[in-house]
């Protein structure tokens, strides 16, 4: 079923290059042993394979920047953490060092290819969003060399702790974008992207280090260009209701990645601070301004995976998921997460995804886990049929010990929804207030496990380390 709105979104997140491979002939430079190689993932292979994600239950998708990349591939060492603490040729298989921001990178396709993969996901009802940079090029980007463009460029550096806005974003160079004609030609270059192919988005990378006026612009000249439907998500580091609202405010985008879920999350399934503390968290959550969305996620490219913080402990992880799929804002899922992939730190939290027994290259003989899938699709198909879930508000039942119990109410529509975790290893217990209109009965609509009501009481039992989601008859 379609997303009704953003606000009933759930964002798959890939990195282009690791997914799948659809066209080997497009495969220059690919070294599939180096962590920091390309490994020859496109937009062939995604089109091809987008039933992988539909069949999720995803509604819609997020893809790494498909525009030339810089060839330059500086050393790195890896985070000995990672399980790969090597030295390593890095390259911009990821997307983010762009050389030319009007040309598509052969390595990942061409506008037809771009376009036929917007054609497939739209067919199944996703929405494709593309990951744009405003802020920066390549190390060894041609417009640095170029007479016309290497003035668009800072030249002294900046420490970005003491100017967000001029500083060399790990020492890439920083376009002025408050020059006329470097706005001209960035918004050129991407709308006109957009304008061609059919996207329903961006994804504007690096938001805090570019002027909110360029912002406020460049939402301007996506709903006369584009149309007002047009989405933007926004990263702005360390974002969460409040941060975020300095750019929900004057309407620069639609909504903003929420940094604060994750380790939040990730640290109360194991244990730490009080859960009257954590439910106050997520209820204050909702304050973000009407209109715009948080995104919250487990994962990304840019840290270490929760299966990695969480110590591998998949019981801890599921108490995350079905936090993340019954929180407010739009749930994105790190490709491979939701199949068990071994993710780490940098560089291997951008590892291929995992294809099984699939003949589908850069992935091909990596474990999955079907069952954890399952959990994922179980989970999304109920956030997918209760409104409560995704357009709700919050409200405290229980925090007693290691049990939480929240309500989520969607008065619209009339939808309830009761969410127990127990992040403790006995079983656990409580007794709420059921929403109006339930009777006598109510049900677990994650094991199917029918739960008594009396005289307008939940009887809420949880086994050790799980979850409830209670639903009305």
């Amino acid at each position: 079923m379609p997303q009704r709105d953003w606000s009933d979104a759930v964002l798959y997140f890939l990195v282009l290059d690791r997914f799948a491979d659809g066209d080997a002939g497009n495969d220059a430079g690919v070294d599939r042993a180096n962590p920091g190689g390309f490994h020859g993932g496109d937009l062939q292979g995604l089109a091809r394979h987008l039933d992988e994600i539909a069949s999720l239950g995803a509604t819609a998708i997020w893809i790494t920047p498909i525009v030339r990349q810089d060839s330059y591939c500086p050393w790195a060492q890896g985070d000995p953490a990672s399980g790969f603490g090597g030295a390593f040729e890095h390259c911009a298989f990821h997307g983010y060092w762009a050389d030319d921001f009007k040309v598509l990178d052969p390595r990942f396709g061409s506008e037809d290819d771009l376009k036929a993969l917007i054609q497939e996901a739209h067919a199944r009802g996703m929405k494709v969003l593309l990951d744009v940079v405003y802020n920066h090029v390549g190390y060894g980007s041609h417009y640095l060399e170029d007479s016309a463009t290497r003035d668009w460029f800072r030249k002294k550096p900046v420490d970005c702790a003491a100017d967000p806005l001029t500083c060399q974003v790990g020492g890439l160079p920083d376009l002025r974008t408050e020059l006329p004609e470097v706005r001209a030609y960035l918004l050129d270059a991407h709308l006109g992207l957009a304008e061609r192919t059919g996207l329903d988005g961006f994804r504007l990378d690096t938001v805090k280090h570019v002027e909110h006026d360029f912002w406020q612009a460049h939402r301007s000249a996506t709903r006369e260009r584009v149309g007002p439907d047009f989405f933007l998500l926004g990263e702005v580091w360390g974002g969460s209701a409040q941060v975020l609202d300095d750019w929900f405010v004057n309407d620069e985008m639609d909504a903003g990645l929420d940094f604060t879920f994750k380790g939040s999350c990730e640290s109360y399934v194991q244990g730490k601070g009080r859960t009257i503390a954590f439910s106050a968290y997520l209820e204050k959550r909702h304050r973000v301004r009407e209109g715009y969305h948080l995104s919250h996620y487990l994962s990304s490219h840019d840290e270490p995976s929760a299966r990695m913080n969480l110590g591998g402990d998949q019981g801890a992880l599921k108490l995350c998921i079905a936090l993340q799929m019954t929180s407010l804002g739009i749930p994105m899922i790190y490709y491979g997460e939701e199949v068990g992939a071994r993710h780490t730190t940098w560089p291997m939290n951008r590892v291929d995804f995992p294809w099984g027994n699939r003949p589908v290259e850069p992935g091909r003989g990596v474990e999955r886990d079907a069952s954890l899938r399952d959990h994922y699709r179980r989970l999304i198909e109920i956030r997918r049929r209760h409104r409560a879930l995704s357009a709700g508000g919050y409200e405290r039942l229980s925090t007693d010990g290691d049990l939480l119990v929240f309500g989520r109410n969607h008065e619209p529509s009339g939808d309830a929804v009761v969410v127990a975790i127990n992040r403790g290893t006995g079983p656990a217990e409580a007794q709420v207030a059921a929403p109006a209109g339930w009777g006598g009965r109510a049900v677990d609509a994650l094991s199917g496990e029918p739960a008594a009501v009396t005289e307008g009481t939940l009887q809420v039992v949880v086994p050790p380390r799980s979850a409830r989601i209670y639903t009305g008859p």
